[in-house]
C-alpha cells in the first residue's frame, strides 16, 4: 500500500432517528463536496430528551480524506 497523507475535518451530524442516521447524514453531506473520504472517528455523542425519550441525536466526529499527490491529480484530469 502506498503512503498517504490525510486532511482531518470535524463534522457534527444530527438526526431524530438515531446515531447511525446522524453519522450517515453528515458523511453523505460532506461527500457532496469533498473527494476521497476514507475514515471517521466518533468523538462525542450528545442528544436532547423530550417527554422522557431521546428527541435528537448529535454526533461530533473527525473525518479523514486523502490529500492527492500531483501524480494523482494528473490521473484524474
Amino acid at each position: 500500500m502506498a503512503d498517504h497523507t490525510y486532511k482531518v475535518i470535524e463534522l457534527v451530524g444530527t438526526s431524530h432517528d438515531g446515531l447511525e442516521d446522524a453519522i450517515e447524514g453528515a458523511i453523505a453531506r460532506a461527500a457532496e463536496t469533498i473527494s476521497n473520504l476514507d475514515w471517521f472517528t466518533v468523538k462525542e455523542i450528545r442528544g436532547t430528551i423530550q417527554d422522557g425519550k431521546p428527541g435528537w441525536y448529535q454526533v461530533t466526529m473527525n473525518v479523514g480524506f486523502r490529500v492527492l499527490s500531483a501524480a494523482d491529480l494528473h490521473k484524474e484530469g
